[in-house]
């Protein structure tokens, strides 16, 4: 390799890099909307509800001028929207091109130009936009005197900067993660983190305004006002009350963070530059000599039905979209009756809503297949093979469904002190499980649907959404229908009084559970092996 041109490391180190990355940035924004109007309509979209938002919010922080509890609010919510900066880019790496710096690794750049460059640039976009007004709506609600807003015209740039370095530092630190297939699972898992919050805000909520009101988060505001950068909003009340000494050291406190934070960004992206990735060195790892058993041991049978049970649970765990929906249902699926247990409208019979959201889970067992199914198909000649087909993957999804359902059932009673409802809301757990395990083998056999491998958030294939949309529905209708002898039976116990006769519903909900899933394979057999062209080019379309 030929020695660079005399003067060429310090012609590069000589030119400003600041405006550069800024003028980058805003040509990566613009070009990343030509040619697309759907990802104009949707920027410009995001761009206007972000900005009516930031604008309400702000307008609401306003208000809150003179508010005796103001400060409680405004700096926990400085407090939550650092949160919201530090782990939106793991959840959402795709969102910013520029999060990666290992574009950059062939530049001769050094990193502390480097870091301001990026920081810069990274001021540009909505979501600074946004915080941005939210830190002005804080400084104004709790602005009082000279002093305070000097306070406030010195905490909106430091609050700013914290929230936007803490996000790149820690986007540098994991970047290996975000370009790697666990970092697009954690981008498709973030639908189940909103709904999370979502729940967890909504509790909070209720817990707050019914015990003792903005009140209760004054404890949690005299801790959180001294960890940065909360510490910008908590100088602007303290210099207002003219405690000056405590305004100056939570100055203190904010800078320190952002030095810090900006120190730690430059050693990651040092790092980052220096240390080789696995598509600069060659793997030196020595192989394993096989086990003399020749694998590993397994519990499940050897033969047809084993071989198709595994390959259905490691679709679950492996492939990134049936990961996500997998995990989504079980999560959501346990927070729905928890939660409302916790706000004391919960019910025993609410258990059944995670066995809801696992059968769903059913209707297009042939989707995850993808292109594959076509070496599935060599394996099917005849009905016989098809139920073998369908029964193992039926055993698999069991494998997960049943030990949830009894755990979700059990952590709802227990919640909620009805021990004696156990034994029917188990019962009719199973029924319904049951139930969409024979309507899901069903639908998966005449309204199959194909999968796309690419974008995080689109689970049909253009033109398939009415197949989908009708196993969806279908399925429900048709599992209400098999369960309703079950659930009549259960609210004429409950109506009735009968409580001593309730736990019949726990043998009866097996039974009926296990001749509903026995009856829809048998149903869907005939259909899958005269359908097993149509079905490879329905699930083949992504």
């Amino acid at each position: 390799m030929s020695a660079p041109p005399a003067g060429t490391g310090s012609a590069v180190a000589s030119v400003p890099l600041t405006p550069i990355f800024v003028r980058l940035k805003l040509s990566l924004l613009r070009n990343g909307l030509k040619g697309s109007s759907k990802r104009k309509a949707a920027y410009f979209g995001a761009l206007a509800f972000a900005l009516v938002v930031a604008f309400f919010v702000t307008l609401s922080l306003a208000l809150l001028r003179g508010n005796a509890h103001a400060s409680a609010v405004v700096v926990l919510l400085a407090a939550v929207l650092a949160l919201g900066w530090t782990f939106m880019p793991l959840f959402f790496p795709t969102g910013d091109e520029t999060l990666d710096p290992s574009r950059l690794v062939m530049l001769p750049l050094r990193p502390r130009p480097l870091v301001r460059a990026l920081l810069a640039s990274s001021l540009v976009g909505v979501g600074p936009l946004f915080t941005l007004c939210l830190a002005v709506g804080s400084a104004i609600a709790l602005a009082r005197g000279a002093a305070g807003v000097v306070a406030a015209v010195l905490a909106v740039p430091l609050l700013l900067l914290c929230c936007v370095a803490l996000a790149r530092a820690v986007a540098t630190a994991n970047v290996r993660l975000l370009t790697s297939r666990k970092g697009r699972d954690l981008a498709l898992l973030s639908g189940l983190l909103i709904a999370v919050g979502a729940q967890v805000a909504n509790f909070a909520g209720q817990r707050l305004f019914q015990n003792g009101g903005l009140e209760k988060l004054e404890p949690a505001e005299a801790v959180v006002r001294w960890l940065p950068p909360a510490t910008a909003v908590g100088m602007v009340d303290s210099a207002g009350e003219g405690s000056y000494a405590v305004a100056a050291a939570q100055l203190a406190v904010t800078v320190a963070a952002l030095v810090l934070l900006l120190r730690f960004w430059e050693r990651g992206l040092t790092k980052l530059m220096v240390t080789p990735d696995g598509s600069t060195i060659a793997a030196a790892k020595p192989e394993k000599a096989p086990s003399a058993s020749g694998g590993r041991w397994s519990p499940l049978p050897d033969n047809r039905t084993g071989a198709a049970m595994q390959r259905t649970l490691r679709y679950i765990v492996r492939d990134p979209k049936t990961k996500a929906a997998w995990v989504s249902a079980l999560a959501i699926g346990l927070i729905i009756p928890v939660a409302n247990a916790l706000q004391g409208s919960g019910s025993v019979y609410l258990a059944c809503f995670g066995t809801g959201m696992l059968g769903v889970q059913t209707y297009n067992q042939f989707g995850q297949d993808t292109s594959a199914f076509w070496m599935v198909a060599q394996t099917i000649s005849n009905t016989r093979d098809a139920y073998g087909e369908l029964r193992a993957r039926t055993l698999a999804i069991a494998l997960v469904t049943i030990p949830y359902t009894v755990l979700v059932t059990v952590v709802t009673a227990a919640l909620v002190g009805d021990w004696t409802g156990f034994p029917a809301a188990l019962g009719l757990a199973l029924a319904l499980l049951g139930s969409m395990l024979c309507t899901g083998a069903v639908a998966s056999a005449r309204f199959p649907y194909s999968i796309p491998t690419d974008g995080a958030f689109k689970n049909v294939a253009p033109g398939q959404g009415a197949l989908a949309w009708m196993g969806f529905f279908g399925g429900l209708v048709a599992s209400a229908v098999i369960c309703a002898p079950v659930i009549a039976l259960t609210v004429y116990l409950n109506v009735a009084e009968h409580q001593s006769l309730a736990w019949i519903l726990l043998p009866l909900g097996v039974v009926w559970g296990t001749l509903a899933a026995w009856a829809g394979l048998r149903l869907a057999a005939p259909t899958v092996a005269r359908r097993l062209p149509e079905i490879l080019l329905a699930v083949s379309k992504g």
